[in-house]
């Protein structure tokens, strides 16, 4: 029987390892270089490509990766964050896959070369020649073949790592020894794999360094000699793995290239954004029975304002905690109150709403449900939130057009406007937790101390010269991968338009 995957025209030299670090960023990673902590991954960089490599927006692992493994940016796939409109107001589910676009080993595939995908966030493997391990959804997706998960337990002799539990600041020293563990363990399967099925393309993803650095950035951003030993000793895991990981992919033969690379960047948190709150404020979003704020809504307000001293400091972090743990839910929201949107969407008078920002927290979208808001209305609108937006005193937010950051046109879902504040050391939210949309200072404690940047980390080769002075794009890597195994990817839907600068 003649074989599915036949192959055709491609070169059957080149095999291609791509690692990716989840929001790696130089501003982390020099300075590692430097001190000798990652030598691997100087070394890589010594000897060939080194480049930041320009996200798309948001600049977010599920919008981010697929438009890595596709080479279509959000705009022609029509994903913008991690969820996406599930039916009537204040309902959602999680992106689960890219399909129906093709990813680069998907083409690679059909041209016959035997692939391997490791950790990519998928709701469930899909035949390939090859295999396909998903990560991030579920601790027990299912694989392709459906046996490997199975077989890879079996010599591991423990379970495949699942995503790291909820931070707690009070198991701060076990959540990081999980977190490098997890990044040891997730080597051995893929360097196992690498040398057991000898793929001709191979995709690892290491998730856990954009947990650490979005909980423990304020730990990391300092000098070398101050970070803690732990901290330390998780960056030397991944440059381990990275290099256990390299060498199992390069004992298959042929003309193998090595990759490492970042979906995006990472920087210090500063504020927060309540985009709900400010459209409240401005009259563009209207509850039926007025935005009153509730007792249990003041309790939030007084344990805002209670970081303002070091008492309350000093206790918040434990308070943080209590409130994580399993079961303390009635707790939590005695405190919050029952402020997210999709608690609030019962409450809001949708007939007369004009905006809402929900369910992607960088974006507004306006209000299909309002009969005025057509048209010319509908134009007049955005202009309207664009120019409020960009004259809000106390943040700089860039107020973002889909049309005019995205190549593709399949904007059916896309906000009317995608938000980006203070380049990104503000971070927007869609709940009602505080009544006030900018909190200047927020608890670290509630949601880490770091968060996202538009440029990530390229480095490795095989991928030929990248042109001088501006920064690759993640949206281009997939071309030039299947171009350097000989393989024509699928054409590109639209015309070129310019990709979101960094600030």
């Amino acid at each position: 029987m003649s074989s599915p995957w036949p192959g055709a025209g491609r070169d059957r030299s080149r095999r291609f390892l791509v690692l990716g670090l989840d929001g790696g960023t130089f501003d982390l990673l020099d300075p590692l270089m430097r001190a000798g902590v990652l030598p691997f991954l100087s070394e890589l960089s010594a000897r060939g490509v080194r480049s930041p490599l320009r996200s798309v927006y948001p600049a977010k692992t599920i919008p981010a990766w697929y438009s890595f493994a596709t080479g279509q940016d959000p705009g022609e796939l029509g994903i913008f964050g991690f969820q996406e409109p599930d039916g009537g107001p204040g309902r959602s589910h999680i992106v689960q896959t890219f399909r129906p676009r093709e990813a680069l080993w998907d083409t690679l595939s059909r041209a016959g070369a035997k692939i391997g995908v490791l950790n990519l966030p998928l709701g469930a493997g899909y035949p390939v020649h090859g295999f396909v391990l998903p990560g991030f959804f579920s601790d027990a997706a299912t694989t392709y073949p459906r046996a490997l998960r199975g077989d890879i337990e079996r010599a591991l002799g423990c379970p495949y790592p699942g995503e790291l539990p909820v931070f707690r600041g009070s198991d701060r020293g076990r959540w990081v020894e999980a977190a490098t563990r997890a990044i040891e363990t997730r080597a051995r399967v893929a360097s196992l794999l690498a040398a057991r099925e000898r793929p001709e393309f191979l995709f690892v993803l290491f998730r856990e360094t954009d947990r650490v650095e979005h909980q423990l950035w304020h730990e990391l951003d300092r000098p070398v000699e101050e970070i803690p030993r732990d901290l330390i000793a998780f960056w030397r895991a991944v440059d381990a793995a990275c290099r256990d990981v390299d060498r199992a992919f390069r004992e298959g033969g042929g003309e193998p290239s090595t990759l490492v690379i970042s979906d995006h960047g990472h920087g210090p948190v500063r504020s927060d954004f309540l985009t709900n709150r400010w459209l409240v404020r401005e009259g563009f979003l209207t509850f039926r029975d007025g935005d009153h704020l509730d007792g249990r809504r003041l309790l939030s307000r007084l344990f805002l304002r209670s970081q303002e001293f070091a008492l309350g400091r000093m206790v918040g972090g434990p308070v943080a905690d209590l409130l994580r743990r399993p079961g303390f839910l009635g707790l939590q929201r005695l405190v919050n109150g029952s402020t997210s949107f999709e608690e609030a969407a019962p409450r809001i008078d949708w007939q007369r709403t004009v905006a809402y920002s929900y369910p992607i927290p960088e974006g507004i979208y306006l209000n299909p449900y309002n009969p005025d808001l057509t048209g010319d209305r509908a134009a007049s609108v955005v202009r309207e939130l664009r120019a409020r937006l960009e004259r809000y005193p106390d943040a700089r937010i860039e107020a973002l057009e889909p049309s005019a950051i995205y190549r593709g046109r399949n904007l059916s879902r896309a906000p009317a406007l995608l938000l980006r504040i203070d380049g990104m050391a503000t971070e927007p939210w869609m709940d009602f937790r505080y009544d006030r949309p900018l909190v200047k200072e927020r608890p670290a404690f509630f949601y880490g101390s770091g968060t996202h940047r538009m440029d990530g980390v390229l480095l490795g080769d095989g991928v030929g010269p990248l042109p001088e002075g501006t920064p690759a794009q993640l949206t281009d890597l997939a071309p030039l991968i299947l171009g350097a195994m000989g393989i024509r990817g699928p054409g590109r839907e639209g015309s070129e338009a310019p990709t979101p600068s960094a600030s």
